[in-house]
Protein backbone atom coordinates (compact mmCIF):
# COMPACT_ATOMS: atom_id res chain seq x y z
CA UNK A 1 0.00 0.00 0.00
CA UNK A 2 1.32 3.47 -0.97
CA UNK A 3 1.75 6.05 1.83
CA UNK A 4 -0.92 8.20 0.21
CA UNK A 5 -3.41 5.22 0.38
CA UNK A 6 -2.28 4.37 4.15
CA UNK A 7 -2.67 8.13 5.46
CA UNK A 8 -6.00 8.33 3.73
CA UNK A 9 -7.08 4.91 5.49
CA UNK A 10 -6.12 6.33 8.52
CA UNK A 11 -7.71 9.66 7.69
CA UNK A 12 -11.13 7.60 6.67
CA UNK A 13 -11.23 5.56 10.14
CA UNK A 14 -11.09 8.22 12.31
CA UNK A 15 -13.35 10.54 10.42
CA UNK A 16 -15.76 8.31 8.87
CA UNK A 17 -18.02 9.46 6.45
CA UNK A 18 -17.46 12.99 6.84
CA UNK A 19 -16.23 15.03 4.30
CA UNK A 20 -12.62 15.33 3.86
CA UNK A 21 -12.26 18.36 1.97
CA UNK A 22 -13.97 20.68 4.79
CA UNK A 23 -10.51 21.14 5.77
CA UNK A 24 -8.32 24.04 4.06
CA UNK A 25 -4.61 23.14 5.01
CA UNK A 26 -2.00 26.24 4.41
CA UNK A 27 1.79 24.41 3.81
CA UNK A 28 4.48 26.84 5.74
CA UNK A 29 7.16 25.96 2.87
CA UNK A 30 8.77 27.14 0.06
CA UNK A 31 10.45 23.95 -0.48
CA UNK A 32 9.04 22.80 -3.75
CA UNK A 33 11.13 18.75 -2.76
CA UNK A 34 8.80 19.53 0.56
CA UNK A 35 5.80 20.69 -0.41
CA UNK A 36 5.64 17.94 -3.23
CA UNK A 37 6.15 15.03 -0.70
CA UNK A 38 3.57 16.85 1.67
CA UNK A 39 0.91 16.63 -1.16
CA UNK A 40 1.38 13.58 -2.16
CA UNK A 41 1.15 12.32 1.23
CA UNK A 42 -2.10 14.40 2.13
CA UNK A 43 -3.85 13.17 -1.57
CA UNK A 44 -6.95 14.60 -2.75
CA UNK A 45 -8.58 14.70 0.94
CA UNK A 46 -7.69 18.09 1.64
CA UNK A 47 -7.69 21.91 0.36
CA UNK A 48 -4.50 22.17 0.43
CA UNK A 49 -2.68 25.76 -0.24
CA UNK A 50 1.26 26.38 0.35
CA UNK A 51 3.32 29.63 0.85
CA UNK A 52 3.35 30.20 -2.77
CA UNK A 53 -0.13 31.32 -2.39
CA UNK A 54 0.69 34.06 0.37
CA UNK A 55 3.63 36.11 -1.29
CA UNK A 56 3.83 38.37 0.96
CA UNK A 57 4.02 36.11 4.17
CA UNK A 58 6.55 36.66 6.58
CA UNK A 59 9.71 35.43 6.74
CA UNK A 60 9.91 32.47 9.34
CA UNK A 61 12.38 32.69 12.43
CA UNK A 62 14.65 29.23 13.12
CA UNK A 63 16.32 30.88 15.89
CA UNK A 64 15.47 28.19 18.41
CA UNK A 65 17.79 25.25 19.19
CA UNK A 66 15.29 22.46 18.84
CA UNK A 67 12.89 20.57 15.65
CA UNK A 68 10.13 21.98 18.15
CA UNK A 69 11.26 25.40 18.99
CA UNK A 70 11.75 26.21 15.43
CA UNK A 71 8.54 24.61 14.33
CA UNK A 72 6.43 25.99 16.62
CA UNK A 73 7.90 29.62 15.85
CA UNK A 74 7.37 28.93 12.33
CA UNK A 75 3.80 27.89 12.62
CA UNK A 76 2.66 30.70 14.90
CA UNK A 77 4.37 33.55 13.06
CA UNK A 78 2.28 32.33 9.98
CA UNK A 79 -0.58 31.64 11.72
CA UNK A 80 -0.62 35.52 13.41
CA UNK A 81 -0.24 37.05 10.27
CA UNK A 82 -2.93 35.09 8.30
CA UNK A 83 -5.04 35.64 11.27
CA UNK A 84 -4.43 39.18 10.85
CA UNK A 85 -4.74 39.50 7.13
CA UNK A 86 -8.02 37.87 6.65
CA UNK A 87 -11.22 39.47 6.65
CA UNK A 88 -12.96 36.47 7.92
CA UNK A 89 -11.64 32.92 9.01
CA UNK A 90 -13.30 29.79 7.93
CA UNK A 91 -14.55 27.46 10.92
CA UNK A 92 -11.69 24.34 9.79
CA UNK A 93 -8.79 26.34 8.43
CA UNK A 94 -5.30 25.27 9.58
CA UNK A 95 -1.66 25.94 9.23
CA UNK A 96 1.00 23.22 8.86
CA UNK A 97 4.80 23.27 9.73
CA UNK A 98 7.45 21.03 9.72
CA UNK A 99 10.60 21.05 10.88
CA UNK A 100 12.74 17.85 10.13
CA UNK A 101 16.35 16.55 9.89
CA UNK A 102 18.88 13.53 10.24
CA UNK A 103 20.44 12.81 13.83
CA UNK A 104 23.54 10.60 13.49
CA UNK A 105 24.53 8.82 17.03
CA UNK A 106 28.72 8.92 15.40
CA UNK A 107 28.48 12.74 15.32
CA UNK A 108 26.09 13.32 18.38
CA UNK A 109 22.99 14.12 16.94
CA UNK A 110 24.70 16.33 13.76
CA UNK A 111 23.33 17.43 11.59
CA UNK A 112 20.31 17.84 13.26
CA UNK A 113 18.31 21.09 12.87
CA UNK A 114 21.03 22.15 10.93
CA UNK A 115 20.68 19.71 8.19
CA UNK A 116 19.75 21.76 5.23
CA UNK A 117 22.85 23.65 5.98
CA UNK A 118 25.05 21.55 7.02
CA UNK A 119 27.56 22.33 4.30
CA UNK A 120 27.06 25.70 4.47
CA UNK A 121 29.69 28.75 5.61
CA UNK A 122 26.78 31.25 6.63
CA UNK A 123 22.85 30.71 7.68
CA UNK A 124 21.86 29.64 4.02
CA UNK A 125 21.08 26.36 3.01
CA UNK A 126 23.46 24.77 0.75
CA UNK A 127 23.08 22.23 -2.02
CA UNK A 128 21.96 18.20 -1.16
CA UNK A 129 25.31 17.31 -2.71
CA UNK A 130 27.43 19.19 -0.52
CA UNK A 131 25.48 17.80 2.81
CA UNK A 132 26.05 14.43 1.79
CA UNK A 133 29.75 15.04 1.00
CA UNK A 134 30.39 16.50 4.11
CA UNK A 135 28.44 14.02 5.85
CA UNK A 136 30.90 10.84 4.31
CA UNK A 137 33.70 12.80 4.81
CA UNK A 138 32.71 13.26 8.99
CA UNK A 139 31.76 9.56 9.02
CA UNK A 140 35.10 7.78 7.06
CA UNK A 141 36.14 6.32 9.94
CA UNK A 142 33.41 5.13 11.38
CA UNK A 143 32.25 1.57 10.68
CA UNK A 144 29.39 0.14 9.80
CA UNK A 145 28.18 -1.08 12.91
CA UNK A 146 28.75 2.68 14.13
CA UNK A 147 26.37 4.33 11.81
CA UNK A 148 23.17 4.63 12.96
CA UNK A 149 21.07 7.53 12.46
CA UNK A 150 17.70 8.73 11.97
CA UNK A 151 14.86 10.97 10.41
CA UNK A 152 13.20 13.31 13.11
CA UNK A 153 10.42 15.43 11.92
CA UNK A 154 8.38 17.47 14.20
CA UNK A 155 4.75 18.92 12.94
CA UNK A 156 2.79 21.61 13.88
CA UNK A 157 -0.74 22.32 13.47
CA UNK A 158 -2.52 25.23 13.79
CA UNK A 159 -6.18 26.77 13.58
CA UNK A 160 -5.92 30.06 12.40
CA UNK A 161 -7.97 32.20 14.28
CA UNK A 162 -9.50 35.77 14.27
CA UNK A 163 -7.09 38.54 14.77
CA UNK A 164 -6.81 39.35 18.46
CA UNK A 165 -7.13 35.59 19.59
CA UNK A 166 -4.02 33.52 20.50
CA UNK A 167 -3.48 30.21 18.30
CA UNK A 168 -2.30 27.05 20.03
CA UNK A 169 0.13 24.84 18.14
CA UNK A 170 -0.79 21.26 18.00
CA UNK A 171 3.06 19.29 17.88
CA UNK A 172 3.44 15.54 16.25
CA UNK A 173 6.72 13.87 16.26
CA UNK A 174 7.67 11.36 13.63
CA UNK A 175 11.07 9.07 13.68
CA UNK A 176 12.68 6.72 11.05
CA UNK A 177 15.47 5.08 12.11
CA UNK A 178 18.42 3.43 10.37
CA UNK A 179 22.09 4.01 9.54
CA UNK A 180 24.09 5.81 7.06
CA UNK A 181 25.68 4.45 3.58
CA UNK A 182 29.19 4.62 3.02
CA UNK A 183 28.75 5.86 -0.54
CA UNK A 184 25.66 7.81 -2.15
CA UNK A 185 23.25 5.40 -3.73
CA UNK A 186 20.11 6.16 -6.06
CA UNK A 187 18.66 8.99 -7.54
CA UNK A 188 15.40 9.34 -5.86
CA UNK A 189 14.10 11.41 -3.37
CA UNK A 190 16.09 14.43 -2.13
CA UNK A 191 18.20 15.40 0.64
CA UNK A 192 20.06 13.01 2.64
CA UNK A 193 18.10 10.08 0.84
CA UNK A 194 20.91 8.33 -0.99
CA UNK A 195 22.68 7.87 1.82
CA UNK A 196 19.81 7.12 4.61
CA UNK A 197 18.82 3.23 4.93
CA UNK A 198 16.07 2.40 7.39
CA UNK A 199 15.59 -0.35 9.02
CA UNK A 200 15.19 -3.49 8.07
CA UNK A 201 16.01 -2.58 4.34
CA UNK A 202 19.40 -2.96 2.09
CA UNK A 203 18.22 -0.37 -0.28
CA UNK A 204 18.82 3.69 0.45
CA UNK A 205 15.64 6.04 0.33
CA UNK A 206 17.64 6.77 -3.16
CA UNK A 207 17.12 3.37 -4.50
CA UNK A 208 13.68 2.85 -2.64
CA UNK A 209 11.47 5.51 -4.50
CA UNK A 210 8.78 7.75 -2.95
CA UNK A 211 6.31 4.82 -3.06
CA UNK A 212 7.98 2.75 0.08
CA UNK A 213 9.53 6.19 1.84
CA UNK A 214 6.20 7.33 2.20
CA UNK A 215 5.11 4.24 3.97
CA UNK A 216 8.14 4.49 6.29
CA UNK A 217 9.40 7.99 6.22
CA UNK A 218 9.42 10.38 9.41
CA UNK A 219 7.31 12.78 8.00
CA UNK A 220 4.72 10.09 7.24
CA UNK A 221 4.66 9.34 10.74
CA UNK A 222 3.94 12.62 11.69
CA UNK A 223 1.11 13.92 9.45
CA UNK A 224 -1.11 10.47 10.53
CA UNK A 225 -0.65 11.59 14.16
CA UNK A 226 -1.58 14.90 12.89
CA UNK A 227 -4.49 13.30 11.06
CA UNK A 228 -5.67 11.69 13.93
CA UNK A 229 -5.74 15.01 16.09
CA UNK A 230 -7.63 16.60 13.31
CA UNK A 231 -10.35 14.38 13.76
CA UNK A 232 -10.82 15.25 17.55
CA UNK A 233 -13.32 17.47 18.98
CA UNK A 234 -11.08 19.12 20.87
CA UNK A 235 -9.51 21.26 18.06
Amino acid sequence: MSGKSWLRLIFRWHLGSTQLDMFNLVLATRNAHKMEELRVLLGDDFKVQTLDDFPSAPAFPETAGSFVGNVTLKVLTLTQWIGTSLESVDAEQYVVADDSGLEVDALDGAPGIHSARYASLDENNSSDADNNTKLLRELESVPAEKRAARFVCQIALTKIVSRGDTPEAHLFEGVCEGHIAEAARGEQGFGYDPLFIPGGYEQTFGELGAEIKNELSHRAKALAKMVERLSSTAM
